[in-house]
């Protein structure tokens, strides 16, 4: 089907620190949080945590920012990148 991204990654219960390699400087990333887990996401750069539960949507600029996903307590994680 025709989309406005570059790619799509299904990312299934990984702990996940890096760059985007594919993404545009100039570019945001979608990311969506599905599962049963309570996941934090990390965006290392900025110093900053937020929630990162199931229905979570964060636009970020991931080729420029280091961002990961560490290991969460209990639940499934599936994202969609």
């Amino acid at each position: 089907w025709p989309s406005i991204y570059v790619g799509i990654d299904v990312i299934v219960n990984q702990e996940t620190p890096h760059l985007d390699k594919v993404s545009a400087p100039s570019l945001l990333d979608l990311l969506v949080s599905l599962g049963t887990h309570d996941a934090q996401f990390h965006v290392l750069d900025l110093g900053s945590i937020f929630g990162y539960q199931p229905g979570t949507m964060i636009y970020l600029a991931g080729k420029l920012l280091h961002h990961s996903v560490p290991k969460w307590e209990k639940g499934e994680r599936i994202a969609l990148a």
